[in-house]
C-alpha cells in the first residue's frame, strides 16, 4: 500500500514535507499536488529513481519528463546555460504553469530527457510543490501521478487509483486549481514553439515574445522517436470509455450530440456526457462542468469528471468542444482531441 499523508495546502506541515523529502532523497517515488495536476516525483539526478517512474506509470522511455525547481537560480543544476529570454519569462510566468525547454546540462541523465540535448524545466506554484522542492533541495523530475495515457489526477483520489502500491507515498493536498498540465515552450532554437499550450496562452507569450508561434503538425514527432515534449501522442489523457468529442457551431454540435446518445441509449448502451451548464442536454449521466464561456471552471473540472464517469461505468463518453478559439480554450480542444484519439464528429 502506498503511504499517504495528509498536508495543508497553503501551509503544508514541515514533518510532512521533511518525511516526503527523505523518501526522495533515498531514491523513492512521491505524489504532490502542483498548480495544474498531481505529479509523481523522483531525484532527477537519480537515474535509478527516475526510472522508476516509467516503471510505476507504464510510460514509454521516449516521452521526456519535466524538471521541477525552486527557483529559476537552480537551473543551472540541470541546465547547460539559460537563454535572456529564459529570465525574462521567469520574472513574469514563475511561479506558474509555464514549462520552458532548454539546452540540457551533462549532469541529467538520458532517461529524463529521453536522451534528447534539452530538457523541460518548470518553477511550480503550489505550496505543497514548492516548500518540498526546497526542503528536499533537490531537482524533482515529475509527470503526472497516473498510469500513462490516462487522464491525469487532480486529486489525491486519482493518484491512488492508478498508482497504489506502485509508488511510495502521496502527498494529499486536495485538488489543484488549474486542472490541466502546463504549457510547454521551446526556446532551445532560435524561434520560440509552443509545443503543448497550457494556462499560460500563446497570447500572454506574445506580449513577451512576438514571433513565439504554435507547434503546426509537421513539427509532430514520427511514430517511436522522442518527444519534444509530453503530452504529444495521438491518444493521451483518456478515460477507459471511448470519448467522441463534438466539434462546430453549438446549435448543430448539441442536436448531433444528443441523437448520437438517444441511438447509444437505444442500444442498451450507459451514455456519459460532458455539457456546459446551459446546454440543453439530459440524461441519467450528464455531468456539467460550469458556463460554457468559463474556460477556467472547466479546465480545473474536465479531468475529474473524466475520472467520475469512468467510475459509473459508462460504456462510452460524448464531450462538445468548449470555449472558442485562443486563450485556455486551446488547451482544452487539445486534451479533448488526444483524449478522442481520433473519435471527432464535426458539425
Amino acid at each position: 500500500m502506498t503511504r499517504v499523508i495528509r498536508v495543508n495546502p497553503e501551509h503544508p506541515e514541515p514533518e510532512a514535507i521533511a518525511a516526503a523529502a527523505e523518501v526522495l532523497r533515498a531514491g523513492g517515488l512521491v505524489a504532490f499536488p502542483t498548480e495544474t495536476v498531481y505529479g509523481l516525483g523522483a531525484h532527477a539526478l537519480d537515474a535509478a529513481a527516475v526510472r522508476r517512474i516509467f516503471a510505476a506509470k507504464e510510460r514509454p522511455a521516449a516521452d521526456p519528463l519535466i524538471v521541477h525547481l525552486s527557483s529559476v537560480e537552480d537551473a543551472g543544476a540541470v541546465a547547460a546555460d539559460l537563454p535572456p529570454v529564459a529570465q525574462t519569462l521567469a520574472a513574469r510566468f514563475w511561479p506558474g504553469p509555464l514549462t520552458l525547454v532548454v539546452r540540457r546540462s551533462r549532469a541529467v541523465p538520458d532517461v529524463v530527457t529521453a536522451g534528447l540535448e534539452t530538457v523541460a524545466i518548470r518553477v511550480p506554484a503550489h505550496p505543497v510543490a514548492r516548500a518540498l522542492l526546497e526542503s528536499s533541495r533537490l531537482p524533482i523530475a515529475a509527470p503526472s501521478a497516473n498510469l500513462f495515457s490516462r487522464p491525469s489526477p487532480t486529486r489525491a483520489a486519482h493518484v491512488l487509483e492508478d498508482l497504489d502500491g506502485r509508488i511510495d507515498l502521496v502527498l494529499d493536498g486536495g485538488a489543484t486549481t488549474v486542472g490541466i498540465e502546463s504549457t510547454v515552450l521551446d526556446i532551445s532554437t532560435a524561434e520560440p514553439v509552443v509545443l503543448r499550450p497550457g494556462a499560460v496562452t500563446v497570447e500572454m507569450l506574445r506580449e513577451l515574445l512576438p514571433h513565439v508561434r504554435a507547434m503546426a503538425g509537421e513539427d509532430s514527432p514520427d511514430a517511436g522517436s522522442p518527444m519534444r515534449s509530453p503530452g504529444l501522442l495521438l491518444r493521451h489523457y483518456s478515460p477507459r470509455a471511448p470519448l467522441t468529442l463534438y466539434e462546430g457551431d453549438h446549435a448543430p454540435v448539441v442536436e448531433r450530440l444528443t441523437a448520437d446518445a438517444g441511438r447509444a441509449r437505444a442500444r442498451g448502451e450507459r451514455v456519459g456526457i460532458l455539457a456546459a451548464d446551459d446546454d440543453p442536454i439530459e440524461g441519467e449521466d450528464v455531468i456539467r462542468l460550469g458556463p460554457a464561456a468559463d474556460a477556467d471552471a472547466i479546465a480545473s473540472r474536465l479531468y475529474a469528471s473524466l475520472r467520475e464517469l469512468d467510475a459509473r461505468g459508462v460504456d462510452r463518453i460524448l464531450v462538445r468542444a468548449f470555449g472558442g478559439r485562443g486563450g485556455l480554450a486551446t488547451a482544452l480542444q487539445d486534451r479533448l482531441r488526444r483524449a478522442a484519439a481520433g473519435r471527432i464528429v464535426r458539425c
